[in-house]
């Protein structure tokens, strides 16, 4: 919907975050609605974590019909809604707010849409190994996907151990899988033996983002078919990515998991499915990339 289109009528959607400037989701949200005429728009809101509370609870007042979630609001969120999907419980982590006649409902569209994302990259996890670095939401979010694609171990590397064994602890608490994550420190990205045997890696932290360095991974010892996966997305190679790129490795970032969790909030926000297509365009042409 173009800016001349809005009107009093204009339903809004938002993303709120800290910082925020950079996200795509409204790109991709605006063009689905206006591929189907929808007098609606997506915007996004700067959101301190102080005060988060109080933007939640304006979401009803301001007759927003639902809002997703960025850093660092999903874990927060998950405890301030009373109302949480099994999914948002799960993982103690909420991306996804829903509007229902000022009744706020908590969900979490991450693991579905990275484990969608990796089923049409062919990564094929069932029996082998795979390592997930970080132990936060986005973490959470991946060990979920890799165990719903049949993987039979997942390493949760973590600079803070301690908290990747909270994690591992938290899976095996709730009973959603028959293994619980193995935690490990940073070294288990050098230990050649497990990297052997490792069919996917997945950067879960912010690490290179700022800095433009990532911690020691010993590349040249993962098989040819490892699949090098970053949550996050940008226009060029990150610098998890990067070397696995010279090793000869697949690499791929977070865009086609953005894509898909972008498609089912605007599903759940809008009880309607976007036009196929259409937000993988947008946020393409964003990126500056030619669809594969």
């Amino acid at each position: 919907m173009k800016s001349s289109a809005l009107n009093a009528d204009t339903a809004v959607a938002a993303i709120f975050g800290d910082p925020v400037g950079h996200s795509k989701s409204p790109a991709m949200h605006n063009a689905a609605y206006a591929a189907l005429g929808m007098n609606r728009m997506y915007a996004a809101f700067r959101v301190t974590s102080e005060n988060l509370a109080a933007a939640l609870r304006a979401i009803h007042p301001l007759g927003i019909i639902g809002v997703n979630l960025t850093v660092p609001h999903k874990e927060v969120a998950a405890r301030l809604i009373k109302d949480l999907s099994g999914e948002a419980r799960m993982l103690g982590a909420v991306n996804c707010v829903v509007n229902r006649r000022g009744a706020l409902r908590g969900d979490n569209t991450d693991a579905r849409g990275l484990e969608r994302d990796l089923r049409d990259l062919g990564c094929e996890l069932r029996g082998r190994l795979a390592i997930v670095i970080g132990a936060g939401g986005g973490a959470a979010s991946s060990v979920l996907a890799c165990f719903r694609l049949g993987a039979n171990r997942v390493v949760i590397a973590n600079r803070t151990p301690a908290r990747a064994v909270a994690l591992a602890r938290r899976f095996s608490a709730k009973g959603v899988v028959r293994a619980a994550g193995e935690p490990r420190g940073l070294n288990a990205l050098m230990d050649s033996k497990l990297l052997a045997d490792a069919r996917l890696i997945v950067n879960a932290t912010s690490m290179g983002l700022t800095t433009g360095r990532f911690a020691r991974v010993d590349y040249s010892s993962t098989p040819g078919d490892c699949l090098f996966y970053d949550l996050i997305y940008s226009r060029e190679p990150t610098p998890f990515l990067k070397p696995a790129l010279a090793a000869g490795r697949r690499a791929v970032d977070g865009a086609g998991m953005l894509v898909n969790q972008g498609e089912l909030a605007f599903r759940l926000f809008n009880r309607v499915a976007p036009p196929a297509g259409v937000m993988r365009a947008a946020l393409f042409n964003e990126l500056g990339r030619t669809q594969s």
